[in-house]
């Protein structure tokens, strides 16, 4: 009889406000299917990283599979950076933001398929002030909109349409901003500066239509101005890549400057104000399942 594989799965029991019952017993059901054992691996916010690093070492499995959100996504990939494993995602967080760059599919059975069979992605990261980032980070009107939200008592998509009323009727001035990479340098007012390994936002919303997460380079898209017209577009879709209010630079590696402390989030994670950030892409870090 063939040695059955073992799989560890992370699940985040908070995250997005769902009940993770439902992965569980299908994730098993599936795990018998392929003859794979599965050790479940429960987060707590406290140490996750250090016991995710221990299970590792003790079973040495052959894929992470992660139900959770991007934060929860990026906590298990730090942990195990070093490790030659492949990553099936579960989207169940409130912020899914890279399982929507990753194309992944909507129902349970269809991403545990994906996360189950053997086509991977090499994905980038970005090293931001020592920190990896997976997929969008940013300065500005949206890292106070992730404050705001986290300050909140509302989860899930209403939590954040909630927090874009209050985020906007508190907008403050445009930011003074250097940024300087090895192709140019920019200064200029912005509402908001994103370093985008990826096209998308959690909400679906695309921010860097010519984003790749697996060619090397990442792109710094400079909003100048966030009226609410052109705050609606984005929200909307529309992402106006043409206008004079939007500036998109690809590079390897970026400082970025502001005169004042401004707002900073990774990956839906508020991180507190910044007035320096050192960038620096991190190419084939983390083998992702993907369609």
């Amino acid at each position: 009889m063939a040695m059955k594989k073992k799989y560890i799965l992370v699940v985040n029991p908070i995250s997005g406000d769902v009940d993770k019952s439902e992965i569980l017993l299908k994730t098993m059901a599936f795990a018998d299917e392929f003859n794979v054992e599965i050790i479940v691996y429960e987060t707590t916010g406290k140490e996750d990283e250090a016991a995710i690093k221990q299970l590792y070492k003790v079973h040495k499995p052959d894929r992470i599979l992660i139900a959770g959100g991007d934060g929860t996504i990026k906590m298990v990939g730090e942990a195990l950076e070093k490790q030659d494993v492949i990553f099936g995602i579960l989207p169940a967080g409130s912020a899914n933001g890279l399982s929507v760059d990753l194309n992944l599919p909507i129902t349970l059975e269809e991403t545990l398929a994906v996360a189950f069979h053997n086509h991977f992605m090499e994905m980038d990261m970005i090293s931001i002030n020592g920190k990896k980032s997976l997929h969008l980070s940013d300065l500005g009107l949206n890292a106070e909109l992730v404050k705001n939200y986290e300050n909140g008592t509302t989860r899930g998509k209403l939590g954040y349409a909630l927090q874009i009323v209050t985020t906007l009727s508190e907008l403050e001035e445009p930011f003074l901003a250097k940024i300087i990479t090895n192709e140019v340098t920019v200064e200029c007012e912005a509402r908001m500066i994103v370093i985008a390994n990826s096209n998308k936002y959690g909400t679906g919303v695309t921010i860097n239509p010519g984003g790749v997460m697996n060619d090397g380079k990442f792109e710094i898209v400079i909003l100048k101005n966030l009226d609410l017209l052109v705050f609606g577009k984005i929200i909307t879709g529309n992402m106006p890549i043409n206008s004079e209010d939007v500036e998109i630079i690809s590079t390897v590696k970026a400082t970025i400057t502001t005169e004042l402390p401004v707002s900073f989030q990774i990956d839906g994670e508020y991180i507190g104000q910044e007035t320096h950030l050192d960038i620096k892409i991190l190419p084939a870090q983390m083998k992702v399942a993907i369609p």
